[in-house]
């Protein structure tokens, strides 16, 4: 029969051992949680028209792109689906509303631009945007507006030869001036 020492120290190793399996099969338990714990990635839509989907600039220099980026750059989960589509409406916009804009979608960026004007349902644009806020709100998404106003305070510099679309950097600095709008609207959150 052991000694007691001898029983003492065989029980310490194994108290050890049986710790050490305790802990491991408590993190392989936990483990698979572990995502869960971790906040969803914001889900971001820019709906709009040639000035959201980057006319005439590569998809990574568009406005969109650039600003998950900067989400990325300040450690930052974000997606940033560009919903831009070249010579759009607010009518338009408001008809692919639903199929642009999915389920979890925290935000969406609404720059409406100038084409209702242009084609002559410029009396429209109002009710429109009204209704895709209504919408937006209904579904609990939070809606930032970028008007004419803000392209309008960009740089001329960085007016493409059309006077109408940007250029890379000036997309660059139309993300850098959105990001400060969306971080205030989903903190009201």
């Amino acid at each position: 029969m052991p000694s007691f020492a001898t029983w003492l120290r065989r029980s310490r190793l194994m108290g050890g051992f049986l710790s050490s399996v305790a802990a491991l099969v408590a993190l392989a338990t936990l483990a698979p949680l572990a995502p869960l714990a971790q906040p969803a990635p914001l889900r971001i839509v820019a709906l709009g028209a040639s000035n959201t989907a980057g006319w005439g600039v590569a998809p990574a220099e568009s406005y969109p792109a650039q600003l998950e980026a900067l989400f990325a750059a300040k450690g930052l989960s974000a997606s940033v689906a560009n919903a831009g589509i070249p010579g759009d409406t607010t009518g338009g916009m408001l008809a692919r509303l639903d199929r642009e804009v999915p389920a979890g979608t925290h935000l969406v960026i609404l720059q409406p631009g100038s084409n209702d004007e242009r084609y002559g349902s410029g009396a429209e644009r109002t009710a429109n945007i009204t209704e895709i806020g209504r919408r937006l709100d209904s579904r609990g998404i939070k809606l930032v507006i970028i008007e004419n106003s803000m392209l309008a305070e960009l740089p001329a510099s960085e007016l493409r030869e059309d006077g109408i679309h940007y250029t890379p950097r000036g997309y660059g600095l139309l993300a850098e001036r959105v990001l400060p709008l969306i971080l205030a609207a989903l903190k009201a959150r």
